[in-house]
């Protein structure tokens, strides 16, 4: 059993007892969190393809962690012109355990 759900902006595979890292979502460790936005849900045998979403389906999990993502450098520059500028970024996320998935 599967389902496709869609935060913050992107599209997630996931199965029950998964653990994603997805987009910043506010909460605290343990707090229960619910995707209402499912795409898409197969039971192994049946599929439902969302137009665009399913409504009968929600997916339910909790918040294990709030984090930080490694370090990504943006660097410009601009030959002969002595134009350089260097800029550090790290995204934050969040890591969610996928309790169950209710059709």
């Amino acid at each position: 059993m599967y389902a496709i759900v869609k935060t913050g902006g992107k599209q997630y595979k996931i199965h029950e007892g998964d653990i994603i890292r997805v987009e910043k979502i506010d909460g605290n460790i343990g707090n229960p969190v619910s995707f209402d936005q499912v795409l898409m849900f197969s039971d192994g045998e049946n599929t439902s393809i969302g137009q665009p979403i399913l409504d009968n389906v929600t997916v339910k999990g909790h918040i294990i962690e709030q984090g930080k993502g490694k370090k990504i450098i943006v660097f410009k520059y601009k030959k002969r012109k002595r134009y350089r500028r260097k800029q550090g970024h790290r995204q934050q996320f969040t890591a969610i355990k996928i309790d169950q998935i209710e059709a």
